[in-house]
């Protein structure tokens, strides 16, 4: 007798549910390994990125099923908003979408039409051959669809900061992402996520959003930035990634051991 599969909630589903600021890291490596190190840590969120990292559709199927066996909720960035890469992603099981760099409500629009089939969208049919419908072992894949994939959008520029009250207001749309450093950049102030003006930005679309009733998340690698969104009403804060964990213990281990990089011997103790 054929299986016949449960989808798994949501991102937008889990953001509905939750009772609290939901938290996440980064999975930037593209393996599949340290995905599922990540996934079992006990954070609410990885999210894989297609944008800034050296992956391609066969290492996020693949973090894809590393993930799925840990209750972490598993969203994919792509690396731009395109129907054809949008479709790709759907169609190798990826139910968490985050588009980068939506600057209008016209452009929001436009992703919203690439992740639903027809009539309320144009995305591509061919489920049939797909993970997305486990080889049409999800009852009535095709129908049900547009309910089981969650968009994300990424507020990114100062065109989406003026917008981000529209967008947040565009249905299909589940939540929004900010971005600091790209919005930081285009705020003329690069490098600097941190500085009063992009925090009082950064605030500024938290509240939007909520006035929308669309979640807002937004990236916070500093605990206290992190704990000033939640304060603000962020649903949700991205507070580290797999990349800069490693980097920053391994640093740590070899200004311990090794010396700091202007020749000073490593204390004897701690």
């Amino acid at each position: 007798m054929p299986i016949r599969l449960d989808p798994t909630p949501t991102f937008g589903d889990r953001l509905r549910a939750a009772d609290r600021t939901l938290y996440g890291m980064w999975s930037c490596a593209g393996s599949p390994l340290v995905a599922e190190i990540c996934a079992g840590s006990g954070l609410d969120i990885v999210l894989i990125d297609g944008e800034h990292s050296p992956v391609g559709l066969e290492s996020i199927l693949a973090q894809l099923q590393a993930i799925a066996a840990y209750p972490a909720v598993p969203v994919v960035r792509a690396p731009i908003g395109d129907p054809v890469v949008l479709k790709q992603l759907l169609d190798l099981g990826a139910q968490n979408i985050l588009v980068p760099m939506v600057d209008s409500v016209e452009e929001a629009t436009a992703m919203v039409r690439a992740v639903r089939y027809p009539p309320h969208g144009v995305r591509g049919v061919g489920s049939a051959l797909a993970r997305s419908s486990r080889w049409s072992r999800i009852p009535d894949y095709l129908a049900r669809a547009n309910d089981l994939v969650s968009l994300t959008v990424q507020i990114e520029t100062v065109d989406a900061l003026e917008a981000a009250g529209a967008i947040a207001g565009v249905d299909g749309v589940d939540a929004l992402l900010v971005g600091p450093a790209d919005l930081a950049a285009s705020m003329g102030l690069l490098g600097q996520q941190n500085h009063p003006r992009v925090i009082d930005a950064v605030e500024h679309v938290i509240e939007a959003g909520r006035a929308a009733g669309t979640p807002v998340g937004v990236n916070a690698f500093d605990p206290a930035t992190a704990d000033r969104y939640a304060a603000a009403g962020a649903a949700y804060l991205l507070v580290g990634s797999d990349v800069t964990l490693l980097a920053r213990a391994s640093e740590g281990l070899a200004s311990r051991f090794v010396g700091d990089a202007d020749g000073s011997a490593p204390p004897a103790s701690y």
